[in-house]
Parts: structure tokens; sequence; C-alpha cells
């Protein structure tokens, strides 16, 4: 058969190059789960484990693993040395896109080029989420919500409104004081009698505390509203969506994108990092549940089926919100069933499906003074709600 014929019979070769490409990503995944999950049993344990770091509370050391280890909360990894090669992913790529020349990769923090200032904020909201809200750690004895200024307000509020110290310092007091107490309520008072998953009360309260903390920013006098910038990062020139190297490359990308990062550089750092910690011990990333190589191929798969799925919306719109089940909906549901392999699956194929154009949806609903970061968290909140519940009525699906 012709070229011609071929492309008669199947639409075009870039789509089947496209769908290779993603079926790639999720069998590679697969196979890396798969070697993995038995090697574990025979894995040493250089490195302290979860657990042992809990029981640690107050050491100087645990300070420095939970703080660092907050950096990856969102995509549920827990994992400090994931988080070190992630940030240090996102500065080979900034510094990759200052120099203009090579291979820039995506741009970052929604395309303003304030990486650095994101960076700032976000860290300096986590240091101080910790200092203020530290105490529930030792006090409950069970995991907390310390991470949510990470990914949320501080940011946000940068993005928004520009680069400098003012802006930064706001940002991370905003977020410490609202959306880490918020998540803190939410996850305790309501997610936990209810057995419901936390990231549905960590995502929200990103949501709820974005909506309050950009009101707020309104009535500062030192942040400008005419300094507000984009909030999705739009890359100019060429539509790039439709070859094949650019499904792995948003894959790895998505897995930062809650970080307003959005880099495969940073990705790929990220899930390096979590590998080599989960080889040192398997009992350290994860929250120690032994299930990280089940986690990463329900991402894989999820953002493989999203990109795939609205890549026609990814190439109208410059931009498309296919992270979102990445860090909910896929690493939520291989944790609560135990990395089953049915249910895992069947949650990442409804998150792909399901939360990227609902988080579109509340996105273009979002005041121009808001960044759409409220969509996109309560577009995870909504979607992780659902479909685990939903995903427990399927056969042989049982939660944990």
């Amino acid at each position: 058969m012709t070229t011609t014929g071929i492309r008669t019979r199947f639409g075009r070769l870039d789509v089947l190059a496209l769908w290779g490409a993603a079926a790639g990503c999720a069998a590679a995944a697969a196979l890396l789960a798969a070697v993995l999950t038995d090697l574990r049993p025979s894995l040493p344990a250089i490195s302290a484990g979860y657990t042992s770091w809990h029981l640690g509370y107050g050491d100087p050391d645990w300070y420095l693993y939970w703080i660092v280890g907050d950096a990856t909360e969102a995509t549920m990894a827990k994992s400090a040395l994931g988080a070190v090669l992630m940030v240090a992913g996102a500065a080979l790529a900034h510094a990759l896109r200052r120099r203009d020349g090579g291979p820039r990769g995506f741009a970052q923090a929604c395309g303003t080029n304030l990486w650095p200032w994101v960076l700032a904020s976000a860290v300096l909201g986590t240091l101080a989420s910790n200092l203020m809200w530290g105490w529930t750690l030792r006090s409950t004895g069970a995991w907390q919500p310390t991470f949510a200024p990470f990914v949320s307000v501080p940011p946000a509020v940068v993005v928004l409104y520009g680069a400098g110290w003012p802006v930064a310092l706001t940002g991370a007091v905003l977020g410490a004081s609202l959306v880490t107490p918020i998540a803190l309520a939410l996850v305790n008072w309501v997610c936990v009698p209810l057995d419901v998953s936390p990231v549905v009360g960590s995502v929200l309260a990103m949501s709820i505390g974005g909506l309050i903390a950009f009101a707020i920013c309104r009535g500062l006098p030192w942040l400008r509203p005419e300094r507000l910038r984009p909030a999705e990062p739009v890359e100019p020139g060429p539509d790039r969506t439709g070859t094949a190297s650019w499904i792995p490359r948003r894959i790895l990308a998505d897995f930062t994108e809650a970080h307003f990062y959005g880099s495969e550089w940073a990705g790929a750092g990220l899930l390096i990092g979590c590998v080599l910690q989960f080889l040192l011990n398997p009992a350290g990333p994860a929250y120690g549940s032994g299930l990280l190589p089940q986690m990463i191929a329900a991402q894989v798969l999820t953002a493989a089926c999203g990109v795939l799925l609205w890549r026609t919306r990814w190439s109208a719109a410059g931009w498309y919100p296919t992270f979102v089940p990445v860090v909910s909906v896929a690493p939520a549901t291989a944790l609560a069933f135990g990395g089953a392999l049915v249910p895992s699956a069947a949650g990442a194929l409804l998150g792909a499906a399901a939360g990227p154009p609902l988080a579109a949806a509340l996105a273009r609903r979002v005041p121009a003074h808001v960044h759409p970061m409220v969509a996109y968290t309560a577009a995870m909140g909504v979607c992780t709600a659902t479909i685990i519940p939903l995903v427990d009525l399927l056969p042989g699906c049982r939660l944990s």
C-alpha cells in the first residue's frame, strides 16, 4: 500500500505516531513499575523510611526531610530527593530559556519568566506553613497538609503581580495563613471522618483559600492591578502538538504543572529523584506505602490519555489543563486501592476524560483578578471525590 493509501485509511501518519508515542510512554511506565515492584523485596534500606522520619518529629534532619519533601506532595511522592532534582531541572530549564537557545522546553511560571520568584514565594510559604502549623503533626501523629502553599497562592500571586520581594512575601504570608489552616480543617474534620481521600480537602482548600487571598490582594496598595500577567503559559511560535516528540515532553511537563513549572526538565528530575529514593529505600517515598511504581504508572497513563484525548484543545488554545488528573485522581486512586491494576487504570482513564474539561470550564468563569489555579484545584477535588467511589463500584475493585 502506498503512503497516500495509508493516509487515506488511517487519517494521517502523524496521528498514528502520536498514538504510538503515548502508548510507548504508558508501556515504559508499566514496565518500570513491574521491574521496581519485583526488585522491592531485595532493595536495601540505605535511606530512612517515611515512618522513621515521622516518628522522629522535632529532629533537625526530620524537619529538613519533611519540608523539602513538601515540594513533591502535589504528586503524592513525598520525596526529598525528588524535590531536589525537580528544582534542579526547573533551574536548568530557566537557564536554557534565558540563553534563548538549545532544548529550552516548555515555558515555566505561566510564560512570565518569573520562575525564580515563583520558587522563592513557594519556599517561603512552605517554611511559614511548617512554622505556623507544624505542631499539628505532633499533636495528631498523622500526615498533615503543610505543603499546600507550595503549589497554590504564593506562586499564583507572583504570576499575577510580578517580581519583587513585596509580592513574593505577600503570597507566602497569604498561603500559610489561609490555605494551610483551611486544608487542616477540611482534611481532619471532613475527609478523615468521612473516609474521603485527603487530596480532596487539600485541593479544595487551595481553591477556597485562593479566592479569599486574591480578594485581599485587590486591596493591597503594593500590589498594583496593572501588573497583572498572563495566567496560562501559551507558547508562541508554530504549533508542535502534532509531532510525536511533543507527547512524552508534555507528559513529563504535566508532572510539574501544579508547581507552576510545567517543564519537562523539571518533570524528568522529579521522576528520576523519586525512583532513586525508592531504590535507596522502598519505604521512603509515597508515604512509605511502597506504591511509588504503581502510582507513577497510573500518572503516566492518565497524562498520556489526557494529552491524546485533548490534543486538539491544546492545538487550538495553546494550553490546556491536562495536568489536573496527574496530580489528583490518578495517584489518589492508586493509593486508595493499594496499587491494584484495574482500579488504578480505571481511575487514570476516568480522570483523563473528566478532569481537564471540567477544569477548563471552571477557569472560564474565574474573574480576571483571580488566577485560574482556583478552578483547577476545584476540579481536582470534585473529580477525586467522585471518581474513587465510582471505581469502587466496578467488579473486583474494593478500597484498601
